[in-house]
């Protein structure tokens, strides 16, 4: 071996160990990279995807972590009461539950069979909680009475109807998209979301709908109280290594859990972990509801570009619905005649 060789292979390890030290100490101080402009590095590409839902099962009381014998032994639920039957587990097909999910009985609901579209194989960031919403509660507070009014007020608004296009819900117009937010919850599916910095704006956009929303660093001064938007007037700042995101003057036309309110304030907090993890949290707080609530959720480091969500293109569905409920108005009209 020459001198030469021996001199670039003591380089080579010197650099791999620097390099390994460094990563070491990244991971064990947190997040530190910073952008040229002095901000934290959280840009990217991220997935909101979750095993875990949003309110905690009744089972499970207080206990907001599950052990790592129980994730090892993939246990997610908790005894129930001697001579109860088992209720409200934590479903495996994600926060939302339902699709693809495990019932009660142990069957695998059919609605949405995720494995058959590839979709079990989704980016997940690891999370040992027992139900997003944080705290020993770990579930939605009870309404209040302004709640409770506002709930019988939705409920008492005229349902939609088949009778045209303008009469379909919002998220069936291609309008808005009840996850997209803010607050921003995972979809179930197509849940990736970019974040992009500049100096002055921070831009997060969800794969579904896929609004550019702008977020300004800059304090500006507050809309008038008449001007309400679908997404609230948002405003950010840097507390450290956390982007804060506070946001209001919500419109209410599309209500956060069927329920929330014009009346509502959303802080958002996205704080990177490591190289391939994002924690976002939020918290509600809103008269509909007894007291404010957070949510905490971890994103995982997803690979890009995300692919366009053409909500309109191709989209056979509405056609299909209008020109189905004309065929049913026809026949009834036609025996009505024959009677």
């Amino acid at each position: 071996m020459t001198n030469r060789y021996r001199v670039s292979l003591a380089g080579l390890i010197a650099v791999v160990l620097l390099v390994s030290a460094a990563a070491s100490a990244q991971s064990k101080q947190g997040w530190t990279k910073k952008l040229p402009d002095g901000q934290p590095d959280i840009q990217g590409f991220w997935s909101s995807s979750t095993t875990t839902p949003l309110e905690r099962p009744v089972n499970c009381g207080t206990k907001e972590f599950w052990t790592e014998e129980e994730i090892k032994n993939n246990v997610r639920t908790c005894p129930a009461p001697a001579g109860a039957p088992q209720r409200g587990a934590a479903a495996p097909g994600g926060g939302r539950g339902g699709r693809g999910g495990q019932r009660a009985t142990g069957e695998v609901d059919p609605h949405y069979d995720l494995a058959q579209f590839g979709l079990n194989l989704r980016t997940t960031a690891v999370n040992n909680r027992t139900s997003l919403i944080i705290g020993p509660e770990g579930r939605i507070p009870a309404l209040s009475q302004v709640g409770e009014k506002r709930q019988a007020e939705l409920a008492a608004m005229p349902r939609t109807n088949f009778d045209s296009a303008e009469n379909r819900p919002l998220t069936e117009r291609c309008i808005i998209w009840t996850a997209q937010g803010p607050p921003l919850m995972s979809p179930g599916y197509n849940s990736n979301l970019q974040i992009v910095q500049g100096e002055d704006y921070v831009m997060i956009m969800p794969e579904m709908m896929q609004d550019a929303r702008l977020v300004p660093l800059k304090p500006r001064g507050k809309l008038p109280e008449n001007i309400r938007l679908w997404a609230g007037d948002s405003q950010g700042r840097w507390e450290g290594d956390t982007l804060v995101v506070e946001t209001n003057q919500f419109n209410g036309r599309n209500p956060f859990q069927r329920v929330g309110s014009d009346k509502m304030k959303l802080t958002e907090r996205f704080r990177r972990l490591d190289e391939k993890t994002l924690l976002y949290e939020f918290t509600i707080d809103d008269p509909v509801w007894t007291k404010p609530w957070t949510v905490q959720v971890p994103w995982a480091k997803s690979e890009g570009p995300m692919f366009e969500y053409a909500c309109h293109e191709g989209n056979n569905g509405m056609y299909n619905i209008l020109s189905g409920a004309r065929a049913a108005e026809k026949k009834a009209a036609e025996a009505a005649t024959q009677k």
